[in-house]
């Protein structure tokens, strides 16, 4: 979701809640949505089918099926957040949608040292002259310098986040937060009351991926989660690239070990 300017405001909140709740159903994830959506034409329309008729959906099973009869119940959780969107002025953006974000339709599914900082701001001047989007995930170290300099140097940037858009983490980096909301934006596919829990973000690292040209991995530990995000990209068939660090630096091993793999 992203944060929604009133001339824009032309939402179906009433289609929206039925959007929001098939995200709740227990077994839907995004690969069975699609496909109910497609079979069925609409969110509204899945919870209005039989089970009968659900379990001739290819890949919808039984437990599928009566998961999605028996979920009336997710609606009332679904419209409690159309308030949120509401009150906030949020603008959703569902798999349908116009605006969705067309890079994205397509997919298949500790603090930094200076070198790092450095290399960062150096890449955002370079890139200044494309009038590129910066994406990141608004976390500590690189994320947020590349954030800053993006900012700093007029690029539009957008952080995505690992939790619901009722709160800002690091509330330290609140601040960078509300100016990216009129040069760029936050976006996120969590639920308002979304904790920052260690599981969210690798299902975060999948949006930057999918939203990016080409992804850049500055600095990274050897199992660092930049890690995570190259091997998605990399699935993406997108760019991915990695600065080159000295032997026996920590945070230099995972950019290394890309290159060496010839993963970037």
């Amino acid at each position: 979701m992203e944060i929604l300017s009133e001339k824009n405001n032309k939402i179906d909140f009433e289609e929206l809640q039925f959007q929001i709740g098939l995200t709740l159903i227990d077994g839907i994830g995004d690969v069975h949505a699609k496909s109910l959506l497609a079979w069925c034409g609409s969110s509204r329309a899945v919870f209005e089918q039989k089970k009968q008729h659900l379990l001739k959906i290819p890949g919808i099973g039984e437990y599928t099926a009566k998961s999605i009869v028996k979920s009336k119940d997710v609606l009332v959780r679904a419209e409690e957040e159309v308030e949120f969107i509401r009150k906030y002025k949020i603008k959703p953006l569902f798999f349908t949608d116009e605006d969705y974000p067309s890079r994205l339709k397509y997919c298949g599914d500790s603090p930094i040292l200076d070198y790092g900082k450095e290399k960062t701001r150096e890449l955002i001047e370079e890139l200044k002259s494309t009038n590129a989007l910066i994406v990141s995930g608004l976390a500590y170290g690189v994320d947020i310098w590349a954030h800053k300099a993006a900012l700093d140097e007029d690029l539009e940037t957008v952080g995505v986040l690992a939790h619901g858009l009722d709160r800002i983490y690091p509330q330290i980096h609140d601040k960078i937060a509300k100016k990216m909301l009129s040069q760029g934006g936050l976006l996120t596919d969590f639920m308002s009351g979304t904790n920052p829990d260690a599981v969210n973000f690798p299902k975060r690292n999948r949006i930057v991926a999918g939203m990016c040209d080409a992804l850049v991995v500055v600095e990274s530990k050897r199992q660092g989660g930049s890690l995570i995000t190259a091997t998605i990209a990399n699935s993406y068939n997108k760019d991915v690239f990695a600065f080159p660090g000295r032997a026996g630096d920590v945070l230099a091993e995972g950019c290394n070990g890309l290159i060496k793999q010839n993963r970037a």
